[in-house]
């Protein structure tokens, strides 16, 4: 392979920290407004992106031989004026919301709820292949549950069957919102603990503007939200219960969602509904002799656009390490096979849109795709999270899973890098970004990053660095360009990405998945793969 001979002949790779660097000062200013979707940042990330796949010589890969697949979206504002209390034993006790509370509400005008009775739900978890279900045996109709985040397992102490450290699908906050609806409930508060939530209640504090598919239906649960251990903490202390009993409660074998007597939710507010259609931009490379087999590389070019102004007055997201630095890799890796000769496979280079609102540019390409599914060999998601100067290893996120994982072992070594379990398996990162939607559609699909034991400094430095990150600028305005940014942790990412894609596209092998369900779903399309 290629990249393979560059290294044995002591050559230069071919994706330079300069390259990214150059590209996430872009991508990251301010003229880019926060790349939100639907904002007035979304044309000019777009125009740049096809900028650079035209001057790097690709071709146009989306609809009616556009760059562009569309994807219709609906935004959801909160207005001014919403508002979210408790009462306890007769007692009301407004929330502040930003400060206490987050308060998420579902359906465009009045959304009004007075008096709904609260359900402690345990983990809020319905889990057909554990048999697990917070929910059985109680009518949910009318009433708000309150669930804690994660999932059994976490903090156990000992595998309850959910996958010990590493978080399962079913315990993602939006599988629980999703089976408390099924339920019936109408809301759903979570407990909001830093470590169990993987990020600080300051990143979910602020109503940033949510969306979803078009067109919009009515959802029977009204409201959703977090409650910062400064709502919940004198909310358990009032009704008599302790946080930690009710862990072990909802780690009980058998253990069923409980009313808390004399708690009930009052939330009021009103959502002005946009329709809009956003977009992924998809450019390709066309194989020479397979062209209809697909090696499919994806980043989301969105951040989260304008929104309420930090403490310096900055009203802009940015989004330089996230999806700045992954959106720039993307773009240096679709260079560099445009330089290199062509591969037998078809290579294409999707940049979606609205990862930040649920993945939705990567789900509505997966259920309309511009290349068939079955003979999409592989997808390799480029969102790294990270910043960071020159490391030893590469973290793999959610291993176990699919053969990838082998090449991606042998690659990365031919870099001198060690692939490395990612450090913190019970954040779900599989679950929370773009190559997801192609997994469960049975395509074998990696995520990794640059891992944090740096060549100096070792894993404290790293973990210092992304430490900070989490804590203060993951979604905030202080997603920003720094100058001082090396990339050389990126471009080390970029290189491995390229060189294993290569190989796939250059080769005749097909992934498979470890996994035996994901696999069983791959093999029903069995006949299309030669």
């Amino acid at each position: 392979m290629l990249v393979l001979s560059l290294l044995l002949a002591g050559a230069a790779l071919p994706i330079s920290p300069a390259e990214i660097k150059a590209d996430v000062r872009e991508l990251s200013s301010d003229a880019f407004a926060g790349r939100g979707p639907g904002e007035d940042g979304e044309a000019t990330t777009l125009a740049y992106l096809e900028k650079q796949f035209a001057s790097a010589g690709l071709q146009p890969a989306g609809e009616n031989g556009s760059w562009y697949q569309e994807v219709p979206l609906v935004r959801l504002d909160r207005l001014p004026g919403a508002a979210l209390s408790l009462t306890v034993s007769g007692r009301r006790v407004p929330l502040a919301i930003g400060r206490q509370a987050s308060l998420g509400l579902a359906n465009a005008g009045r959304t009004q709820i007075t008096d709904a009775p609260l359900v402690f739900a345990g983990f809020g978890i319905v889990d057909p292949a554990t048999g697990h279900d917070d929910f059985a045996g109680i009518d949910m109709t009318g009433k708000v549950a309150l669930v804690l985040a994660n999932d059994p397992d976490y903090e156990a102490g000992r595998n309850l069957g959910f996958e010990g450290r590493r978080l399962v699908i079913s315990g993602r906050v939006g599988s629980k919102f999703a089976a408390a609806r099924k339920a019936g409930a109408i809301g759903v508060l979570v407990i909001h603990e830093d470590a169990a939530a993987s990020y600080p209640f300051s990143q979910v504090a602020q109503p940033l503007p949510s969306a979803v598919p078009a067109p919009l239906t009515t959802s029977s649960l009204q409201l959703t939200g977090w409650l910062d251990r400064s709502a919940w903490s004198p909310l358990l202390k009032t009704a008599k219960l302790d946080l930690a009993r009710l862990k072990a409660r909802a780690r009980t074998p058998g253990f069923h969602a409980m009313p808390l007597d004399g708690v009930t939710v009052s939330a009021s507010g009103d959502v002005k509904a946009t329709p809009f259609t956003s977009r992924n931009i998809v450019a390709r490379l066309p194989g020479t002799t397979h062209p209809d087999e697909v090696v499919l590389y994806g980043a989301h070019w969105d951040a989260n656009g304008r929104n309420a102004p930090d403490a310096t007055g900055d009203a802009i997201r940015n989004g330089a390490v996230d999806n700045g630095i992954g959106t720039a890799e993307l773009l240096a890796v679709a260079r560099a096979f445009a330089k290199a000769p062509r591969t037998a496979r078809t290579v294409m280079f999707a940049a979606w849109t609205a990862e930040e609102k649920g993945l939705l540019g990567a789900n509505f390409y997966a259920a309309h795709p511009l290349a068939p599914l079955e003979t999409t060999v592989a997808v390799i998601n480029l969102d790294p999270h990270v910043a960071l100067p020159t490391s030893t290893t590469i973290e793999l996120i959610g291993g176990g899973r699919t053969t990838l994982e082998n090449d991606l072992t042998r690659v990365a070594a031919q870099q001198d890098l060690r692939v490395v379990p990612e450090p913190s398996p019970e954040a779900g990162w599989y679950f929370r970004s773009d190559h997801y939607p192609f997994a469960s559609a049975g395509v074998p699909a990696l995520a990794f990053r640059i891992g944090r034991d740096l060549a100096t400094g070792g894993a404290a430095a790293g973990n210092r660095i992304v430490d900070r990150y989490n804590a203060r600028c993951y979604h905030q305005p202080c997603d920003a360009f720094a100058a001082a940014w090396t990339a050389q942790g990126a471009a080390q990412e970029a290189n491995v990405a390229f060189a294993l894609g290569q190989d796939l596209a250059a080769g005749r092998s097909w992934p498979a998945w470890t996994d035996p369900a994901l696999q069983a779903k791959r093999d029903l399309s069995k006949a299309r793969r030669r």
